[in-house]
């Protein structure tokens, strides 16, 4: 329940148990600890396991790994899924340190097999419904226009459905797409899509790790309902200098990575641009209308990061994103320029106080705002919005033995709210309506959980979050009459509170092993979101506006259950996975009926429902070998019913889709030619559309049917693509692939919306009406090369 805040209690009680629970440890245990890295470039490896006398543990997100096991002899073994699996020999007699470094299998110089029995995170982990996707694997699948697109590859997930034709935005499980939180180096991104959705703004040559969660979030993560799409930046080759880039039909994009002092400090940067305009900019006349119309997008991302010592590093990264569009017309003088982007910095400092304890101290800054500016002859309007964020947190990963992995810490993080503020001006008269003010909003949260292996069979997940909200002052809250008049007003002060939330978000995850290859796992966990998204499209638009939780505007809360079964096939070539799961969301928020743009709150506008989703989700991975590749299907639904919508009667959400099915497959014919496929069927998206149409007053007028009632056809699409790599000579430095793409291969005019056309004359009794499909992509083929020196 969500009450106003006392005292969090029961977490204070739960975090002393479980710690004490957990501090008796036997003697003669000594601890093995280091850090996990790709030998190639001294990149730290997320998720690597390693595996010690039936006990494992993965390295965490700075490639940090410790276990603590008897004194003994003990042979270890440590793999990841694009890495050569290496083995060692240990006499643990006391606490040993010791750093690891793993080839990569694209750089091994000879055909090296070597293939764990403990590559088996699938079936004996007991996170559920967890997707790890190295920046590789991504590159390999054929890429819209030839960018690839980390938003685009996890559409391709059972249980993740893309927002449109083309479009990088994603709905996980009957959620919408606010309900996703998307972090770069910890900083929350609010808008991920470049070209108004259709490429995201993650620079795949900036990118080394990609993981979607969808079910059982584990405690360390909150703030959203549906999943966390949590993406690490590369940190900078600390061996060599780097170059790498890419010149392709859209974009283009360079790299530039290297040891700023060896094996103590590196950097990475790298930067992207679209070029259409100035390609276009030519060939348009000077005495066209549109002259100076045009649109670009770029992009960077930078980070440094330096070792102090073995206990002490430092990392400080960026990202800057911009997207501009220009619209001219001469004939009737009208100019418009829409800018909107992301900007982003995190400050992060690792320490490790002792062989069992690690920290990491973050800060981070986030900016996203929104601008449309637009003029006719003398006229002249201005509409702004964003969001600016201020987040400080700390983390702790403590490994009091071999059976249990705690991780506990806390955040606070300051918002401000910009609403979509207007002005104007005609000729010397300058418009400034009283637009609603800036909202500001604190944000706390304390967090512990228990990573617990009970015995050979059993291992459970649990963890407690409390989260608190508050919205806060400066702000004039208003009392109107039924014509929007202001009859009175109260006043708060800075940081005065104005409205309080809080709650307990436990998360439980369980796994049980019937055999080495086969295990059965279960995860319930509750979550509160209250910060959201606000939109009349179907995904993340510029003009898509985030509000805070408010003393109108209740935190959202969703309850989700999910169970599975897990098997892998032929040691652990094969992973497959049945998943079942049902959510159940409260306090969701749509605009009333009839809803239009005013300059007065639009959360007076927002009416507040339930929604439920469930479904089964099918999973078959092939891991290595030639042929590599997965076939995800997805049997779905999901509902909402409002009161004040639909005359209070339940409806399929516009984000349902029953069948959802992905079928991808790389194949590698030799060391120069590389093929890459895929395939999507979807059913159509729900819609409404007009059932009748009349005339009133000699007016065509349309009578809607009920929310949804209708769907779009089926989806499907078939891309190909090649990848030609040229002999590399042993003394050429100097390294480059092409790849060719197909997209849409058959050319199938996939729907994107319907719309109406009107002939005739309906006096002259010859009125027709007809319905006609917009498609947006036809096939498109596309080249890109890439280098690397």
């Amino acid at each position: 329940m969500i009450r106003d805040l006392r005292t969090p209690k029961l977490f204070i009680w739960f975090l002393a148990v479980l710690i004490c629970s957990n501090s008796a440890i036997a003697q003669n245990k000594f601890t093995l600890n280091g850090y996990i890295k790709d030998s190639s470039n001294g990149e730290s490896i997320i998720g690597a396991t390693v595996s010690v006398n039936g006990k494992s543990i993965t390295s965490n997100q700075y490639g940090f790994y410790s276990i603590t096991l008897d004194e003994s002899e003990y042979d270890a073994l440590v793999s990841h899924v694009s890495y050569l699996t290496q083995s060692f020999h240990l006499s643990l007699n006391r606490n040993v340190q010791h750093n690891i470094f793993l080839l990569p299998k694209s750089s091994a110089l000879t055909e090296v097999v070597v293939y764990s029995k403990r590559k088996d995170a699938n079936v004996r982990s007991a996170q559920m419904g967890k997707v790890d996707l190295s920046i590789n694997q991504i590159k390999n699948i054929p890429a819209f226009m030839g960018e690839v697109d980390i938003l685009k590859a996890i559409q391709l997930m059972p249980g993740v459905r893309n927002a449109g034709e083309g479009n990088a935005g994603f709905y996980v499980r009957g959620g919408g797409p606010d309900q996703n939180l998307i972090l770069l180096d910890d900083a929350v991104v609010y808008n991920t899509g470049h070209l108004f959705g259709f490429f995201s703004i993650f620079n795949s040559d900036a990118i080394k790790n990609v993981s979607l969660i969808k079910g059982g979030m584990p405690a360390q993560y909150g703030g959203r309902l549906s999943s966390v799409l949590d993406v690490a930046m590369k940190e900078g080759n600390s061996n060599k200098f780097q170059t790498e880039g890419g010149i392709g039909l859209i974009a283009s994009r360079l790299s530039v990575q290297g040891p700023i002092k060896k094996d103590k400090a590196s950097f990475i940067v790298s930067a992207r641009r679209t070029y259409i305009d100035a390609l276009v900019k030519p060939f348009v006349s000077k005495s066209s209308n549109f002259y100076g119309s045009g649109y670009y997008f770029y992009d960077m991302n930078a980070k440094i990061n330096y070792r102090f010592s073995e206990k002490d590093r430092l990392y400080l990264s960026g990202y800057f994103g911009r997207d501009v569009f220009t619209f001219k017309n001469a004939e009737q003088s009208f100019n418009a320029e829409i800018p909107w982007g992301n900007a982003t910095a995190t400050l992060r400092w690792n320490h490790v106080f002792n062989p069992k304890l690690f920290a990491n101290a973050t800060v981070v800054y986030n900016d996203y705002h929104f601008r449309f500016g637009a003029a006719q002859n003398n006229f002249e309007v201005n509409l702004s919005s964003g969001i600016k964020d201020g987040n400080a947190k700390i983390d702790f990963d403590y490994y009091p033995s071999g059976q249990h992995k705690l991780k506990f810490g806390g955040l606070f993080t300051y918002h401000k709210f910009i609403p979509n503020v207007t002005s104007g001006r005609q000729d010397s008269v300058v418009f400034q309506p009283v637009n609603e003010g800036d909202k500001f909003a604190v944000e706390k949260a304390l967090y512990i959980q228990d990573d617990w292996d009970i015995s050979d069979r059993l291992k459970i997940n649990y963890g407690l979050r409390w989260t608190n909200f508050s919205q806060i002052g400066p702000y004039t809250k208003y009392v109107r009459d039924a014509d929007q008049n202001k009859l009175d007003s109260t006043v708060y002060d800075r940081f005065e509170k104005i409205q309080n939330y809080w709650g307990f978000e436990p998360r439980f995850t369980m796994r049980y092993t019937l055999n080495s290859s086969t295990s059965l796992k279960g995860s319930v966990t509750r979550n509160l979101q209250f910060i959201h998204l606000v939109s009349n499209a179907g995904t993340t638009l510029p003009t898509d506006l985030w509000v805070p939780s408010t003393f109108r505007v209740r935190p959202q809360l969703s309850w989700l259950y999910a169970a599975g079964i897990f098997k892998n096939f032929n040691n652990n070539e094969y992973e497959t996975s049945i998943e079942v799961y049902y959510k159940d969301m409260r306090n969701q928020i749509e605009y009333a009926e009839g809803y239009t743009p005013s300059l007065k709150d639009p959360e007076e506008d927002f009416v507040f429902g339930k929604g439920w989703s469930y479904g089964s989700e099918f999973f078959i991975n092939k891991v290595r070998g030639k042929l590599t590749g997965w076939i995800g299907y997805t049997l779905s639904w999901t509902w909402r019913k409002f009161p004040a919508l639909n005359a209070g009667e339940t409806y399929p959400a516009k984000y349902d889709r029953r069948h959802d099915l992905s079928v991808v497959g790389t194949y590698e014919l030799n060391k120069k030619w590389k093929f890459g496929a895929v395939f999507v069927y979807g059913s159509g998206n729900a819609m409404s559309l007009p059932e009748r149409f009349y005339i009133v007053n000699g007016v065509l007028t349309q009578d809607f049917s009920g929310i949804n009632e209708y769907r779009l056809d089926a989806y499907h699409r078939l891309d190909l693509s090649a990848t030609l790599t040229p002999q590399k000579t042993k003394k050429k430095k100097f390294e480059s692939y092409w790849v060719f793409s197909i997209y849409n291969v058959y050319n199938h005019l996939n729907p994107y919306f319907i719309y109406f056309n009107q002939t005739g004359n309906p006096y002259s009794g010859n009125l027709q009406i007809e319905a006609r499909q917009v498609s947006l992509f036809p096939i498109l083929p596309a080249v890109t090369w890439n280098f690397k020196f």
